[in-house]
C-alpha cells in the first residue's frame, strides 16, 4: 500500500549496488519520489525504475561532494547507505582509517554538504548504522567502531537540528543478504550460526530495509527523531 505523503525528493547516496542502498531508491522511486542516487562506480549496476537519476561520488572527496550539492535539486530525504568493510583486514591501521573515513566522515560530509535544503524543508535523515553499532567484531573492528559512531551521530545530529523541524534517525541492519556480507555468507558455519541464532530463520534481504526507510522519511514517523531502528528477524533478542 502507498503511503499518501507527497512527492519528495530523495538522495540515496551509496545506492549504485544490488544492495540496501539500492533497495530504498526503488522503494522510494515506486512511491512515485524524485530519487537521485549516488555510488562509486561510472554507472549503477542496476537503475530503479521510476523517477531516477545516478551520479558518480566519492564520499572521501570532499570537494565532489560540494560540487554534487551545487548541481543536484534540493533533496528533503537524504539516506546514507555508503559503506563499506574489510573483513579480516581492518586491523591493518591504513585499511582501518580507509573504512572510517568511508563509513562516518563521509556520511558526515554529505549531512552538512546538504544541511540547507534539509533545514528549508525540515526534511528527514536517515543514517544506516548496523548490528555492529551495539556487537563487537573480532574480523572488522573499523565497520563496527564506525557504526557505532554513526548511531551516536544519528542522536547528537537529531538534538541539534531538532529545532530546524529535523528529523534525524537510524536503521541497523542484521545479517543482510548483500554485496558487502558475501565474504561472511562463504564460510559454511558463519552462515549457518546465523540461520540458528535468527528467530525468523534467515538472512534478511535489502528489501527487509526499505519499508523502514519509507516509513521514518514519512509523516506518520513525525515524532521519532534520534532513534535507531533495529531490523535483524530477531536475532539480537535471543
Amino acid at each position: 500500500m502507498k503511503q499518501d505523503i507527497g512527492k519528495q525528493t530523495w538522495l540515496v547516496v551509496g545506492g549504485s549496488r544490488n544492495g540496501i542502498g539500492t533497495a530504498i531508491a526503488a522503494a522510494a522511486a515506486a512511491e512515485g519520489h524524485q530519487v537521485m542516487i549516488t555510488g562509486l562506480e561510472a554507472e549503477p549496476l542496476a537503475m530503479p525504475a521510476g523517477d531516477t537519476q545516478y551520479h558518480q561520488l566519492d564520499i572521501c572527496k570532499p570537494a565532489e561532494i560540494t560540487a554534487l550539492a551545487a548541481e543536484l535539486p534540493a533533496p528533503s530525504v537524504v539516506v546514507n547507505c555508503a559503506a563499506i568493510s574489510r573483513r579480516d583486514m581492518e586491523h591493518e591501521r591504513d585499511i582501518f582509517s580507509q573504512v572510517i573515513h568511508t563509513n562516518l566522515i563521509g556520511n558526515f560530509d554529505i549531512i552538512k554538504a546538504f544541511e540547507p535544503a534539509l533545514i528549508a524543508s525540515s526534511g528527514v535523515i536517515i543514517n544506516i548504522a548496523s548490528m555492529y553499532s551495539a556487537f563487537g567484531s573480532p574480523k572488522i573492528p573499523a565497520y563496527g567502531a564506525s557504526k557505532a559512531a554513526i548511531q551516536q551521530l544519528t542522536r547528537s545530529l537529531a538534538i541539534a537540528y531538532a529545532e530546524h523541524g529535523v528529523r534525524v534517525n537510524a536503521i541497523a541492519p542484521g545479517f543482510i543478504v548483500t554485496e558487502q556480507s558475501a565474504r561472511g555468507r562463504a564460510d559454511p558455519e558463519h552462515y549457518q550460526s546465523v540461520l540458528k541464532r535468527t528467530p525468523f530463520g534467515r538472512w534478511g534481504e535489502p528489501e527487509d530495509i526499505a519499508g523502514v526507510a519509507l516509513f521514518l522519511a514519512s509523516p506518520a514517523a513525525g515524532f521519532i527523531t534520534g532513534q535507531t531502528i533495529i531490523v535483524d528477524g530477531g536475532y539480537s533478542i535471543t
